[in-house]
């Protein structure tokens, strides 16, 4: 799929990718869904598909963040407050433990909400308030959006395949 270069490419991107991993998700065997044992987003660690559906939680959560503070014409800490762009495994790590109380079911509801909530946003904008002028550094709102939803979607999805596949799931 090309990078998206309007509104109803990036909501095709979003709901595409969505969907495909929601498909992939609802097939996870409910004993195995935390077992530690798909490679983490920190190097040499294991997490389970519950966190990492929590991790792709919290970054729909910090894309609805960084849109609310740019509404309201604050600043908006990149990628979040108290970290760097150089500290994404900590960052995940603290995903994880953000949603650490939530089952695998109550994860993928939270998920899917964000997810609507996201598209609920991306139908608001326009094409150019999406890509008429850079928002972070170089990247439009719509790149930075699509950065920290379709695309770790797609990568997620490739994740969760791969580890079906090596459990005969």
């Amino acid at each position: 799929m090309p990078i998206p270069a309007n509104q109803r490419e990036l909501l095709d991107a979003i709901r595409t990718r969505y969907a495909q991993l929601d498909a992939e998700l609802r097939t996870v065997p409910p004993a195995q869904a935390f077992e530690a044992t798909l490679e983490g987003h920190v190097q040499g660690t294991l997490i389970s598909v519950a966190d990492l559906v929590a991790y792709l939680l919290g970054w729909n959560l910090l894309v609805l963040k960084w849109c609310a503070g740019r509404d309201a014409g604050r600043a908006v800490d990149f990628p979040d407050t108290g970290f760097k762009w150089n500290e994404l495994g900590r960052l995940a790590q603290r995903f994880y433990r953000d949603h650490a109380a939530l089952d695998f079911p109550a994860r993928r509801d939270a998920l899917a909400h964000a997810h609507a909530d996201i598209v609920e946003r991306v139908m608001r904008e326009t094409d150019a308030s999406l890509y008429g002028e850079a928002w972070y550094g170089k990247y439009p709102l719509g790149r930075m959006i699509q950065l920290n939803t379709s695309s770790p979607y797609a990568n997620a999805r490739a994740r969760l395949r791969k580890w079906k596949k090596a459990r005969g799931v």
